[in-house]
């Protein structure tokens, strides 16, 4: 009876020891580098791109190359990016840049770009004409108006409308594009074990989850092709230490 009592106590104190050997890999606190992918086809031909995707032009494989220079001594625990080539590929070229390149890649829906249903693929200023000219502004290709305009009707208004104008409906609404963003957020939370984190995403997704971590800290600043942005993450608060870095492109 002894003898099963001691075995039994053995077996208790494994299980206790791996347990907390587990936890001991957690942590509540990382750092999030949020990269917008490089510069793309679409972006240089003024077309919608969300769901839609076009690859990196020699531009934003360079603008990713610097970004990855000016990240190459940050040691990235993971890199997660959405199903998009542009961002897989944008990720690949930084960590190419990278002193430690041994690190794991992750794809989640939720680091995707707005669905923009029927006007994917479609001029900006057909997509975005109306819902500027609704607000009072104009667009053009300089995206002169597109600040003020986030700022006026923010992330929710422009998903809402866009969804609203598009005529296949199939784009998103924001609580769609907020479910999945928060989503992603919970997921880095979930998984890691401390230290920094490489976040390739698109120039909607990336307020989105800054409004999502710090509502009201995102103003509709424009987030560019190979931006840098950086949140921190501590005792399950999120702050932000930097929005649309891109000191590293001059």
């Amino acid at each position: 009876m002894k003898k099963k009592l001691s075995v039994l106590l053995l077996f208790v104190l494994l299980i206790t020891g791996c347990t907390a050997t587990k936890e001991e890999t957690k942590s509540d606190e990382f750092t999030v580098y949020l990269v917008r992918h490089g510069k793309t086809f679409f972006n240089t031909t003024g077309q919608v791109q969300g769901f839609a995707d076009s690859p990196l032009t020699e531009a934003g494989i360079e603008g990713a190359k610097k970004a990855g220079v000016a990240l190459k001594d940050i040691e990235f625990e993971s890199v997660y990016t959405g199903d998009l080539g542009r961002q897989r590929n944008t990720a690949r070229i930084i960590i190419e840049e990278n002193n430690k390149k041994e690190v794991p890649f992750n794809e989640h829906i939720g680091f995707q770009e707005w669905n923009y249903g029927g006007f994917e693929g479609k001029t900006n200023a057909e997509m975005w004409t109306p819902i500027m000219e609704k607000h009072g502004f104009t667009f053009d290709e300089d995206w002169t108006d597109y600040e003020a305009l986030m700022a006026k009707i923010g992330d929710r208004g422009a998903a809402d409308e866009i969804a609203a104008l598009d005529p296949l409906k199939a784009a998103e609404s924001y609580d769609e594009i907020v479910e999945r963003g928060t989503d992603a957020l919970d997921t880095l939370v979930k998984e890691s074990k401390g230290g920094n984190i490489l976040v390739v995403s698109s120039g909607g997704m990336i307020p989105t989850m800054m409004e999502i971590a710090l509502p009201g800290v995102y103003n509709g600043e424009i987030i560019e092709n190979s931006s840098i942005t950086i949140l921190k993450y501590s005792n399950g608060k999120y702050s932000i230490e930097s929005i649309n870095d891109i000191r590293h492109l001059d």
